[in-house]
């Protein structure tokens, strides 16, 4: 039993051929266009990072040489779990979309590198159609509306809002400076909603038409800046 468990750990090379390692990475390769033109498409918006999508290609590559080199050799893939253990990794995602892709690039490499091209296809194939499906769906972003004034007009500013709005935006902030005679309002409103209030008149235009109303700011919130 213990010479069995030693031939194993030990002797159990599981080296490839050359024809296989070709095959192996051409796979990869194959289906790497496929994530990359999946990512590409889906994230065709300003989020969009041309040197993170060739790294997907890069890391579907990078993890089918790592399971050629394992094979079916124990001993050895336990050690390159103990050395990839150390490896921190510090790359900020900013789409939570980013992390599925870096798995799918994982999955695929892990699949080629085990000459398992089957289901390395077809849960490619399956992803890929999903991901064209629904990776146009974006977040509803959030509009934060900035109001400096004078503190006499802080009634008829927030009167304002609520009626162009409909009721739709919300309060977020709101400063007072007794000594100085002024105040500062922030709304937050969605997206959508302002681009239908739009309708009926540029937002700006309006509030900054109101007596005592000093600037009016418009910020696009992001997930980045939440609290």
């Amino acid at each position: 039993m213990k010479e069995i468990l030693y031939n194993n750990l030990v002797t159990s090379s599981g080296a490839l051929t050359l024809s296989d390692v070709i095959i192996n990475f051409l796979a990869a390769c194959i289906i790497s266009v496929l994530i990359y033109t999946s990512y590409r498409i889906s994230h065709s918006g300003p989020i969009y990072s041309q040197r993170f999508n060739v790294s997907l290609t890069m890391l579907a590559l990078v993890t089918t040489l790592v399971m050629n080199v394992i094979g079916n050799n124990i001993a050895l893939s336990l050690g390159m779990v103990g050395a990839l253990s150390i490896v921190r990794f510090r790359t900020a995602i900013k789409d939570p979309r980013d992390t599925a892709y870096i798995f799918w690039a994982i999955a695929v490499g892990i699949c080629c590198g085990v000459s398992d091209y089957l289901i390395a296809g077809i849960g490619t194939f399956i992803i890929f159609m999903f991901l064209i499906l629904f990776g146009f769906v974006r977040e509803n972003e959030r509009i934060l509306i900035i109001i400096k004034m004078k503190t006499e007009a802080m009634e008829t500013v927030e009167a304002s809002i609520g009626s162009y709005f409909q009721g739709k935006a919300s309060m977020r902030l709101e400063n007072h400076s007794i000594d100085m005679g002024m105040a500062e309002m922030i709304y937050e409103i969605s997206d959508h909603h302002l681009k239908k209030a739009s309708a009926n008149g540029n937002c700006v235009k309006i509030l900054s038409e109101i007596t005592g109303v000093n600037s009016v700011s418009l910020i696009r919130q992001d997930d980045e800046i939440n609290q």
